[in-house]
């Protein structure tokens, strides 16, 4: 029995006699982000100015850059990311796509249905 319970959280399964597993969004915005972050090109996640401020002075949120609106049993994902310089775009980027997806749906069990993808920027790693 699928219900949601409140804004931030959606229960999965509910039992009588054994209780009900519950997943927060920022859990289901944890799963995009790490796995975003996985795939080769992709240098880090981005955020809004608040998040790029708080994480200079040492406070690390893991899900910057990551916006998820769950809807029933369906999930759709906005990502924010910023790509390693000499990565092709668009196969990064469908790397990525794919990578999610299949995170969420395989930790969560839920549909993502929609994983959109916003490039903030690019990034030149010097070698040393």
């Amino acid at each position: 029995m699928e219900r949601e319970i409140d804004k931030n959280a959606l229960v999965l399964k509910e039992d009588e006699n054994l209780g009900s597993v519950q997943i927060a969004d920022d859990v289901v915005a944890m799963i995009a982000s790490l796995a975003a972050t996985e795939v080769e090109g992709v240098s880090a996640m981005s955020g809004n100015i608040t998040n790029e401020l708080m994480s200079r002075v040492g406070v690390k949120n893991l899900t910057k850059g990551v916006k998820v609106v769950v809807q029933g049993e369906n999930v759709k994902v906005d990502l924010t990311v910023t790509l390693e310089y000499g990565y092709n775009i668009p196969a990064t980027c469908q790397k990525v796509q794919m990578k999610v997806k299949g995170a969420i749906e395989n930790m969560t069990g839920l549909n993502c249905s929609d994983v959109n993808i916003r490039i903030a920027g690019i990034i030149i790693k010097k070698d040393n």
